[in-house]
């Protein structure tokens, strides 16, 4: 299945955009939180994981997490984006 990420900082806990990373895996179900945190370099970090049916919300958590999110949305393969 295609996932799009999307890596961006955080201001005030939400979404800042004020730069932002994006790619497009291939990753089933279950790995695709390992290749978001990956993606990000967050791989080693606890991370708070949001499900929202179609789209995952993964950001770091701890003391020095760093201020940023990584939001993984399901790209159907039937609408492609352009």
């Amino acid at each position: 299945m295609p996932w799009n990420l999307e890596h961006t900082d955080t201001f005030g806990g939400e979404a800042n955009y004020c730069w932002v990373n994006r790619t497009q895996v291939a990753a089933t179900d279950k790995q695709i939180v390992r290749k978001a945190k990956a993606f990000a370099g967050f791989t080693g970090m606890r991370c708070a994981v949001d499900n929202y049916g179609d789209m995952l919300a993964i950001k770091p958590i701890g003391r020095h997490a760093p201020c940023q999110i990584v939001f993984a949305v399901w790209a159907d393969p039937a609408c492609p984006t352009t």
